[in-house]
């Protein structure tokens, strides 16, 4: 420890992603103009054989990182906004042939990793306002995805608080353009490793405890770099992130940027994984699965994470999603949320239900699609069936209280025995073939 410094912390980052089949490349080497932030030469690589099998040609090549780089001005967060939406959708683009159709890009593959660039890189010289030089890049087919600054942990007097300055404050003001395509920042000492969005502030920043979901969590420390290496920065699980798990609003008056943290992202994909077992599209009995989440831990992101990620599965058949709380307070913070997400989540059918007919007649006609909110005093006795479909995903928050009563319950009153179901029941009911989950901060055996 005596002997450690940035420099042997940058080594061992250099390793460490060497390990997970980067390959590395000191700046200098690499012959550019100072003021690109893009490699194209990996980029146009990348786009050459991606679309060989469709005659791309290079101007169209050209075309295409032209609508990458073309942006309307605007801040560093606009322009990211962008960016960022464009990498994790794609775009079209007009042929040089004009008889044959669009060609839709996407920068990067997702169902196939092999088929990506990824490099290391560190010591890049950018020149804009000023020169800077980032401790490291991550770059995905030439975009750089990430920037790490590393500090060192025996100075006393400097922390990794003060890489985060470094970055939102200095790199934001000396060299933007580089943070145009940046999915998240990295800021180590390498006893202390964190992740956030550029936009967050340094108490947002967070640390990968885990390499899988059942693993022990680790504590602070060298673990951290070594957890945050193998389970973020594994190429399959670094572009997965990318792909779904950085949520901007629609609409917003403030930089917010939120990218999930680790139990966010577990809980979303066991959650996914396990509905589509036992969709009864598949044959399954509908048991999506519970979360338990204590308060804080972001349930309604690891929510709206879920929600894009099943409106976009094929198996699903693009779902139906019913997304219910026990409180009309609650609906409307979950309302508030994802009506300002239709663009993350990919569908511009995202309302609050006001009553049990204006659900029905949503659903009436509806063979696929849209999230609807309600709360689950809207399921009663005679609410009936309201739609048979098996793509259909009921949500349900605050589930121990929701989600208990589907056995009958039995009273004695002055007038005589009472029998009756708890709203449970009643949903389930109005929607027989659909795949049920819950989450929780109280976990109860019957949830």
């Amino acid at each position: 420890m005596d002997r450690f410094n940035e420099y042997q912390l940058e080594q061992a980052f250099i390793e460490l992603f060497k390990e997970q089949g980067y390959d590395y490349v000191h700046g200098e080497s690499i012959v550019r103009d100072t003021r690109d932030v893009i490699l194209y030469d990996d980029l146009r690589t990348f786009l050459r054989e991606r679309y060989k099998t469709d005659g791309i040609t290079e101007n169209e090549i050209s075309a295409a990182i032209n609508y990458l780089e073309s942006t309307e001005g605007g801040s560093v967060y606009a322009q990211n906004v962008e960016a960022i939406r464009l990498i994790m959708k794609g775009f079209a683009i007009k042929r040089e042939d004009t008889s044959k159709p669009n060609l839709y890009i996407n920068l990067i593959d997702y169902k196939d990793i092999k088929n990506n660039i990824f490099k290391f890189v560190n010591q890049l010289e950018i020149v804009e306002n000023h020169n800077r030089i980032p401790d490291g890049i991550v770059f995905v087919n030439g975009i750089p995805l990430v920037v790490l600054e590393f500090k060192s942990a025996i100075k006393e007097n400097t922390t990794i608080e003060n890489a985060y300055d470094q970055l939102t404050v200095r790199y934001r003001r000396d060299i933007p353009s580089l943070f145009r395509y940046n999915a998240f920042v990295v800021i180590s000492d390498g006893v202390n490793n964190k992740f956030g969005s550029f936009f967050a502030p340094y108490e947002y920043f967070y640390t990968w405890r885990k390499v899988e979901h059942d693993d022990e969590e680790m504590e602070g420390g060298f673990n951290s770099m070594f957890t945050m290496m193998q389970g973020l920065f594994r190429k399959e699980r670094l572009l997965d992130v990318v792909h779904h798990f950085i949520f901007f609003p629609d609409t917003t008056s403030d930089e917010v940027k939120v990218v999930c943290r680790y139990p966010q992202y577990f809980a979303t994909t066991l959650l996914f994984d396990n509905i589509l077992r036992h969709s009864k599209i598949n044959g399954g009995d509908g048991k999506g699965g519970t979360y338990f989440g204590a308060t804080g831990c972001g349930k309604s992101y690891t929510m709206l994470f879920l929600a894009r990620q099943l409106m976009q599965s094929k198996e699903l058949s693009s779902p139906t999603i019913v997304l219910i709380t026990d409180r009309t307070d609650l609906d409307d913070q979950l309302a508030k949320q994802f009506l300002n997400a239709k663009k993350f989540i990919g569908d511009e059918t995202v309302m609050q239900v006001e009553s049990r007919e204006d659900l029905r007649t949503q659903l009436a006609n509806r063979t696929s699609g849209g999230v609807f909110l309600t709360t689950i005093q809207k399921f009663e006795e005679n609410t009936g069936l309201l739609s048979d479909r098996a793509n259909i995903i009921c949500i349900s928050d605050e589930a121990h209280r929701s989600q208990t009563g589907l056995e009958q319950k039995t009273t004695i009153t002055e007038k005589g025995v009472k029998r009756n179901y708890g709203f449970a029941k009643y949903l389930r009911d109005s929607f027989p073939n659909a795949t049920y989950v819950g989450f929780t901060g109280t976990p109860k055996d019957d949830t």
